[in-house]
């Protein structure tokens, strides 16, 4: 049913994205989704729901995927597991709304969102790309914490990303996070608030979704073959993530994200 080069493009996708989610702290969403699209449209999948199935079963990925570079992190870093949970609480909540809200959009529109907010985050960390830590502009309290985890959930949900990207920009420019600070909180997060969108994309698709071997707007031929990939390779970013200076961590954050941006939006072919 599935060309062999489909499976080739699923195995690659895991391995890029379950690596760039250990290591940037972003769950894989940014590239999952957009791989994902531009695959299934290869094989014939008509756009709208080419974009449903990626943003649906990106979010299932996501899950395990955060988790293994979660548990790498924490193992270093101490401090970060508390805002990490206190965060994805809400996201959770903001999750399962974007993801019902995302239902109800065209792949185009939901296309132009989420490059423009790539592109916004790109631009954000190539202004800020010599600062290792800025001093917090806002408190870390429940109010704030309440706020940012809605809004990133909320946007996780709708794009079926993690998170990460947004979150890790609002904590290393708002919060006074450090950069390897935000990757391992935001990992955390993200292991929580994908499972708000993930179970919105089940539902809202179940009955609706024609795609082979899915549960509602989730492909379980997809989620296997990349998540076998991703998760083993998430350890192995998270791992390289202590070892390479933040500096360097932000270039590659910032030049991957601006990639996926252009590409979004059709600047890029």
């Amino acid at each position: 049913m599935f060309p062999i080069e489909y499976f080739l493009g699923l195995i690659l996708i895991g391995v890029c994205a379950g690596f760039a989610s250990g290591l940037l702290g972003v769950g894989g969403g940014f590239l999952i989704v957009p791989l994902q699209y531009f695959l299934l449209k290869y094989i014939g999948v008509e756009p709208d729901l080419a974009m449903l199935i990626s943003l649906g079963t990106s979010l299932a990925i996501i899950i395990p995927t955060s988790i293994s570079g979660a548990y790498r992190h924490s193992r270093t870093l101490d401090n970060i597991k508390r805002p990490g949970l206190r965060l994805g609480v809400f996201g959770i909540i903001g999750g399962a709304i974007g993801g019902f809200t995302a239902s109800g959009l065209p792949s185009n529109v939901l296309e132009i969102i989420f490059g423009c907010l790539l592109l916004f985050v790109a631009v954000n960390n190539i202004i800020n790309i010599n600062k290792e830590r800025e001093d917090a502009r806002i408190p870390f309290n429940l109010l704030s914490t309440g706020i940012i985890g809605l809004l990133v959930g909320f946007s996780s949900g709708l794009l079926g990303i993690g998170g990460g990207i947004f979150l890790i920009a609002i904590l290393t420019s708002l919060l006074g996070f450090s950069m390897i600070e935000a990757i391992g909180t935001s990992s955390i997060f993200i292991s929580l608030t994908a499972v708000g969108g993930f179970l919105s994309y089940m539902v809202s698709g179940w009955g609706v979704s024609t795609f082979p071997y899915s549960i509602g707007y989730v492909s379980v031929i997809n989620f296997i073959f990349i998540a076998c990939f991703s998760v083993p390779f998430a350890s192995i970013g998270a791992k390289f993530a202590h070892r390479v200076p933040q500096k360097k961590l932000k270039i590659i954050f910032s030049v991957l994200v601006l990639y996926m941006a252009l590409k979004m939006l059709g600047i890029l072919p």
